[in-house]
């Protein structure tokens, strides 16, 4: 089995999260306001997030978790 970087990880949630957030149609500042979580280091792919945050997200995003990888 192959191991992917940290850093590979982090920009591929990074690029999921920001086409998530654009799909909704919201802005970084007004995701940040809806649900207190800073979108702007998650897009560059700069924090580690903890389940519970990624979680959030989609419940932000109203889709299931398994959803978030497809």
């Amino acid at each position: 089995m192959n191991k992917v970087s940290k850093e590979v990880l982090l920009l591929n949630l990074a690029k999921r999260v920001k086409q998530l957030r654009k799909e909704k149609g919201v802005t970084q500042e007004e995701a940040l306001f809806d649900t207190g979580i800073q979108f702007s280091r998650i897009e560059q792919g700069k924090r580690d997030i903890q389940l519970s945050t990624l979680n959030s997200l989609c419940d932000y995003f109203e889709i299931e978790l398994k959803a978030f990888f497809e």
